[in-house]
Protein backbone atom coordinates (compact mmCIF):
# COMPACT_ATOMS: atom_id res chain seq x y z
CA UNK A 1 0.00 0.00 0.00
CA UNK A 2 1.38 3.42 -0.93
CA UNK A 3 2.10 6.11 1.61
CA UNK A 4 -0.80 8.52 2.20
CA UNK A 5 0.55 12.06 2.01
CA UNK A 6 -1.54 15.16 2.67
CA UNK A 7 -0.70 18.81 2.08
CA UNK A 8 -1.94 21.28 4.69
CA UNK A 9 -1.57 24.71 3.04
CA UNK A 10 -1.96 28.15 4.54
CA UNK A 11 -0.35 31.50 5.11
CA UNK A 12 0.33 30.77 8.81
CA UNK A 13 0.99 34.45 9.55
CA UNK A 14 1.55 33.48 12.32
CA UNK A 15 0.90 29.84 13.12
CA UNK A 16 -1.55 29.45 16.00
CA UNK A 17 -2.43 26.67 18.42
CA UNK A 18 -5.47 26.06 16.20
CA UNK A 19 -3.18 25.33 13.23
CA UNK A 20 -1.02 23.07 15.37
CA UNK A 21 -4.07 21.17 16.58
CA UNK A 22 -5.09 20.59 12.96
CA UNK A 23 -1.58 19.39 12.07
CA UNK A 24 -1.45 16.99 15.01
CA UNK A 25 -4.87 15.57 14.16
CA UNK A 26 -3.92 15.16 10.48
CA UNK A 27 -0.80 13.18 11.46
CA UNK A 28 -3.08 10.54 12.98
CA UNK A 29 -4.86 10.09 9.63
CA UNK A 30 -2.02 10.36 7.12
CA UNK A 31 1.41 8.77 6.92
CA UNK A 32 2.94 12.16 6.16
CA UNK A 33 1.64 15.72 6.44
CA UNK A 34 3.35 18.49 4.49
CA UNK A 35 2.64 21.90 5.99
CA UNK A 36 3.01 24.25 3.05
CA UNK A 37 3.43 27.97 3.65
CA UNK A 38 1.77 29.48 0.60
CA UNK A 39 2.92 32.79 -0.81
CA UNK A 40 0.15 35.01 -2.16
CA UNK A 41 1.48 38.09 -3.94
CA UNK A 42 -1.75 40.00 -3.24
CA UNK A 43 -1.32 39.62 0.54
CA UNK A 44 0.80 41.66 2.91
CA UNK A 45 2.47 39.43 5.47
CA UNK A 46 3.75 40.31 8.91
CA UNK A 47 6.32 37.51 8.86
CA UNK A 48 8.46 36.66 5.84
CA UNK A 49 7.97 33.28 4.25
CA UNK A 50 11.26 32.10 5.75
CA UNK A 51 10.21 33.29 9.22
CA UNK A 52 6.86 31.49 8.94
CA UNK A 53 8.55 28.26 7.86
CA UNK A 54 11.01 28.51 10.76
CA UNK A 55 8.30 29.25 13.32
CA UNK A 56 6.34 26.20 12.18
CA UNK A 57 9.44 24.01 12.31
CA UNK A 58 10.13 25.29 15.83
CA UNK A 59 6.59 24.37 16.90
CA UNK A 60 6.23 20.87 15.45
CA UNK A 61 9.10 19.20 17.28
CA UNK A 62 8.24 15.62 18.06
CA UNK A 63 5.98 15.14 15.06
CA UNK A 64 8.20 12.92 12.92
CA UNK A 65 5.78 12.60 10.03
CA UNK A 66 5.48 16.35 9.38
CA UNK A 67 7.48 18.28 6.82
CA UNK A 68 7.41 22.06 6.41
CA UNK A 69 7.82 23.64 2.99
CA UNK A 70 6.81 26.78 1.11
CA UNK A 71 5.50 27.45 -2.36
CA UNK A 72 4.76 30.43 -4.56
CA UNK A 73 2.27 29.31 -7.17
CA UNK A 74 -0.88 27.28 -7.68
CA UNK A 75 -1.56 24.89 -4.84
CA UNK A 76 -2.51 22.04 -7.18
CA UNK A 77 0.88 22.35 -8.93
CA UNK A 78 2.58 21.99 -5.57
CA UNK A 79 0.38 19.04 -4.57
CA UNK A 80 1.20 17.27 -7.85
CA UNK A 81 4.93 17.97 -7.40
CA UNK A 82 4.78 16.17 -4.03
CA UNK A 83 3.19 13.08 -5.61
CA UNK A 84 -0.06 13.31 -3.74
CA UNK A 85 -3.61 14.39 -4.47
CA UNK A 86 -4.83 15.21 -0.96
CA UNK A 87 -5.32 18.70 0.45
CA UNK A 88 -6.37 19.12 4.07
CA UNK A 89 -8.15 22.31 5.08
CA UNK A 90 -9.40 23.36 8.49
CA UNK A 91 -12.83 24.88 8.96
CA UNK A 92 -13.72 27.10 11.89
CA UNK A 93 -17.10 28.44 10.86
CA UNK A 94 -19.55 28.56 7.99
CA UNK A 95 -17.74 31.55 6.46
CA UNK A 96 -14.61 29.39 6.15
CA UNK A 97 -16.65 26.70 4.44
CA UNK A 98 -18.00 29.03 1.78
CA UNK A 99 -14.52 30.20 0.75
CA UNK A 100 -12.85 26.80 1.09
CA UNK A 101 -15.66 25.08 -0.81
CA UNK A 102 -15.16 27.50 -3.70
CA UNK A 103 -11.40 26.84 -3.67
CA UNK A 104 -11.91 23.06 -3.50
CA UNK A 105 -14.28 23.14 -6.47
CA UNK A 106 -11.82 25.27 -8.45
CA UNK A 107 -8.98 22.87 -7.67
CA UNK A 108 -11.19 19.93 -8.64
CA UNK A 109 -12.04 21.66 -11.92
CA UNK A 110 -8.34 22.19 -12.67
CA UNK A 111 -7.41 18.61 -11.70
CA UNK A 112 -10.13 16.04 -11.12
CA UNK A 113 -7.74 13.81 -9.16
CA UNK A 114 -7.28 16.42 -6.41
CA UNK A 115 -9.27 15.73 -3.24
CA UNK A 116 -9.84 18.32 -0.53
CA UNK A 117 -10.63 17.00 2.91
CA UNK A 118 -12.18 19.37 5.43
CA UNK A 119 -11.45 18.99 9.13
CA UNK A 120 -13.57 20.85 11.66
CA UNK A 121 -11.55 22.80 14.19
CA UNK A 122 -11.67 21.82 17.84
CA UNK A 123 -14.20 23.81 19.86
CA UNK A 124 -11.48 25.60 21.80
CA UNK A 125 -9.98 26.92 18.55
CA UNK A 126 -13.14 27.54 16.53
CA UNK A 127 -12.95 31.34 16.78
CA UNK A 128 -9.18 31.66 16.55
CA UNK A 129 -7.43 33.28 13.58
CA UNK A 130 -4.04 34.79 12.88
CA UNK A 131 -5.78 38.09 12.16
CA UNK A 132 -7.48 38.06 15.57
CA UNK A 133 -4.18 37.33 17.30
CA UNK A 134 -2.42 40.22 15.52
CA UNK A 135 -5.27 42.52 16.51
CA UNK A 136 -4.95 41.46 20.15
CA UNK A 137 -1.21 42.12 20.12
CA UNK A 138 -1.83 45.54 18.58
CA UNK A 139 -3.85 46.47 21.67
CA UNK A 140 -1.49 44.64 24.04
CA UNK A 141 -3.93 41.81 24.74
CA UNK A 142 -2.84 38.48 26.16
CA UNK A 143 -2.31 35.95 23.35
CA UNK A 144 -0.66 33.21 25.42
CA UNK A 145 -3.69 30.90 25.09
CA UNK A 146 -3.63 31.18 21.32
CA UNK A 147 0.04 30.91 20.35
CA UNK A 148 3.00 28.68 21.13
CA UNK A 149 5.51 30.57 23.30
CA UNK A 150 8.10 30.99 20.49
CA UNK A 151 5.46 32.48 18.21
CA UNK A 152 4.18 34.76 20.96
CA UNK A 153 7.73 36.08 21.48
CA UNK A 154 8.26 36.58 17.73
CA UNK A 155 4.93 38.40 17.40
CA UNK A 156 5.69 40.62 20.38
CA UNK A 157 9.04 41.50 18.78
CA UNK A 158 7.28 42.50 15.54
CA UNK A 159 4.99 44.71 17.60
CA UNK A 160 7.92 46.34 19.42
CA UNK A 161 9.65 46.94 16.08
CA UNK A 162 6.56 48.79 14.82
CA UNK A 163 5.41 46.21 12.26
CA UNK A 164 1.93 45.92 13.80
CA UNK A 165 -0.02 49.15 13.47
Amino acid sequence: MSEKIAVYPGSFDPITKGHLDMIERATKIFDKVIVCVMVNSSKDYLFTCEERVQLIQDCIGGLGNVEVDSYDGLLIDYVRSRNTNIIVKGLRAFLDFEYEFQMALTNKHLDNDIETLFMISSNKHSYLSSTLVKELVKFQGDVSDFLPKKVEIALQKKYEEGYIK
